[in-house]
């Protein structure tokens, strides 16, 4: 299995224990948010193709990224498809907006923002991954483990171009960042979603 130590050590906390069980008690909730946060993650891989044409790096990265999360939702779909779980509108967390919230607006540091809230979101989905598979039934823990390579990649994939297009150190700008995704994963969440906080 992938090994996903770094980034685990990345994030600043695991995720509850409380959400685990509440997930496992919720799956279909579960299968269709994550769904929706596979087209999400494309969706914002597309817009930063569209705003940022200059930067070839960035082009080429991401490009191949959203490839895979529209691969990815499609398999989902499948799964849905495979269990009867019907795709219904699910409204969206607070947790995106949440850690995009503070993203600066000048540039380069809006893009640079916006690159590590991506790395974030993307370890913190490796990261639930690996806790749910062995609390799943076997195939559905065989695709989130199946899911570990792609996604840990795509955090590096956000770390590194973060610090590519940065015209100063990142490190303070990422614990920012690490630090309101832990107050987001941590504290009571009314609602239930693939990255929703504590199970009230």
């Amino acid at each position: 299995m992938t090994d996903i130590s770094n980034l685990k050590r990345f994030l600043g906390c695991p995720t509850p224990k409380a959400w685990l069980d509440r997930a496992v008690e919720e799956l279909p909730t579960l299968i269709v948010d994550h769904a929706n946060c596979e087209k999400k993650a494309a969706a914002t891989a597309m817009n930063l193709l569209y705003r940022y044409i200059d930067k070839p790096e960035l082009l080429r990265m991401l490009s191949q990224l959203a490839r895979e999360e529209l691969l990815h939702f499609e398999q989902v779909l499948e799964i849905m498809s495979e269990r009867s779980i019907e795709y219904v509108a699910v409204s969206p967390g607070r947790y995106a907006g949440g850690l995009r919230k503070p993203v600066r607006t000048h540039e380069p540091a809006k893009l640079v923002d916006t690159l590590i809230v991506g790395a974030i979101i993307e370890a913190r989905s490796c990261e639930r991954f690996e806790a749910l598979a062995g609390l799943v039934d076997e195939p559905l823990g065989n695709y989130y483990r199946y899911l570990l390579k792609s996604e840990s990649r795509h955090y590096e994939d956000y770390l590194s171009l973060a610090r590519l297009y940065a015209d100063q150190p990142i490190e303070e700008r990422i614990e920012f960042f690490v630090e309101r995704e832990v107050g987001l994963i941590e504290s009571p969440d009314p609602q239930f979603r693939f990255h929703s906080g504590a199970p009230q």
